[in-house]
């Protein structure tokens, strides 16, 4: 999410812990792994889209023989179709239970796994939870700071101003003409967030991850991203890495956070075997 805010210099950081990806190919329907026979579902954040955000892990679990897959929801699609995610909950949901499945049924594989960052990893929470025919297919559904039980998220609502590739001024618009139905969602006492909330988050048969770091100033304050049920392993990036000071955008460019996605989702508990230094983006 809003990638575009980080500096250059910042950017190289993180692109160069990541090795060169086997596979460029959006969603190859056709591609399957040994190694990771579980095809990955990828989920963007508020305000981005398939291509930024969670595109550098993307390219990161590619190269290391995942299958990857993601889509652009949450947009408005005849007006402004290349900003995601700003749709209310309940109607961006729908999409992605849809594309997981189809992903599913396309791939031949048993499971899927989900990895979100901010509201995408809200939706690895909320869309097994609600969406029909969903919950029995996930394996793993890994949510890199999902602001689970609401946040004041710090300036919520003018964090969709600068979009990826798109101006300030056309962004401005959509807000103005639609504003934004899943900031609203997300907010402490948000519609959504109380509904995730009500009851049990957690489904059956799936195995559940909340990655933060104690330096996210969106999700405020970071314990309110984690599930406090049976079986949820909750951690920070600092439990691993305690001088990474990454913030919430950053999360999603952060190599010590790729690594341990990379490794949750291989069945290991283990962190980076090194640690990258300097924080990619606040």
């Amino acid at each position: 999410m809003l990638s575009r805010l980080l500096t250059p210099a910042l950017l190289v950081v993180s692109t160069i812990a990541a090795p060169a990806a086997k596979r460029t190919t959006h969603n190859d329907f056709s591609c399957r792994s040994t190694t990771h026979p579980n095809p990955v579902v990828l989920m963007h954040g508020l305000g981005a889209t398939y291509y930024e955000d969670i595109n550098e892990l993307d390219v990161y679990l590619q190269a290391q023989d995942y299958c990857t897959f993601s889509i652009t929801y949450g947009e408005f699609v005849e007006e402004f179709p290349y900003v995601g995610g700003l749709e209310h909950i309940a109607v961006s949901a729908p999409t992605l239970a849809s594309f997981i499945q189809q992903v599913q049924t396309e791939t031949g594989a048993s499971k899927v796994d989900l990895v979100g960052h901010s509201e995408g990893a809200f939706m690895a929470l909320y869309v097994p939870k609600f969406e029909e025919g969903v919950a029995s297919i996930i394996d793993h559904s890994f949510a890199i700071a999902p602001p689970t039980h609401g946040t004041t998220f710090a300036k919520l609502w003018s964090i969709a101003i600068l979009l990826g590739n798109i101006t300030e001024t056309v962004v401005t618009n959509i807000l103005d003409t639609f504003g934004c139905p899943a900031c609203a969602d997300l907010v402490t006492n948000g519609t959504a967030v109380e509904r995730l909330n009500e009851g049990q988050i957690t489904q059956p048969g799936i195995t559940y991850t909340i990655l933060i770091s104690k330096d996210d100033e969106l999700v405020t304050p970071p314990t309110t991203a984690f599930v406090d049920e049976p079986g949820v392993r909750n951690l920070y990036v600092q439990d691993f890495c305690p001088l990474d000071t990454v913030g919430h955008i950053g999360e999603a460019y952060d190599a010590n956070v790729w690594a341990i996605v990379d490794n949750t989702l291989s069945g290991s508990d283990a962190g980076p075997e090194e640690c990258s230094f300097g924080a990619p983006g606040r």
